[in-house]
């Protein structure tokens, strides 16, 4: 699976712009933007919609790459119910993989669906 920094060079780089010149556009530094493409930083949500619409993707294209937890999403979560924490206890104890994981996630999205 590609991380969000490779999905936003990919797309760059089919579009035939240089680092630089989406910087520019985005009116971020161009070590900014590398630093995204090589996944040490992040861009805001309105740095990631105006890049989508540069790069001719929507703003959901580019966060399905985007690979960092939600860390204060999950606390939120297990605060308001305590059942999140154990089934996110039970998924490490267990050790279930990612692609485990995304697989149940996405069975249980189709059998909504059907």
């Amino acid at each position: 699976m590609k991380t969000l920094g490779e999905r936003i060079r990919e797309l760059r780089e089919q579009k035939g712009m240089s680092l630089r010149e989406l910087a520019k556009q985005l009116h971020v530094s161009a070590a900014f933007l590398s630093d995204m493409e090589l996944a040490r930083r992040y861009p805001s949500d309105n740095v990631l919609t105006k890049m989508a619409s540069i790069l001719e993707v929507s703003p959901e294209d580019l966060r399905a790459y985007d690979t960092r937890p939600p860390v204060e999403a999950i606390k939120r979560l297990a605060s308001a119910d305590p059942q999140y924490g154990i089934a996110l206890r039970q998924v490490v104890e267990r050790k279930i993989t990612a692609q485990e994981l995304m697989e149940f996630v996405e069975n249980k999205r189709r059998g909504k669906k059907e």
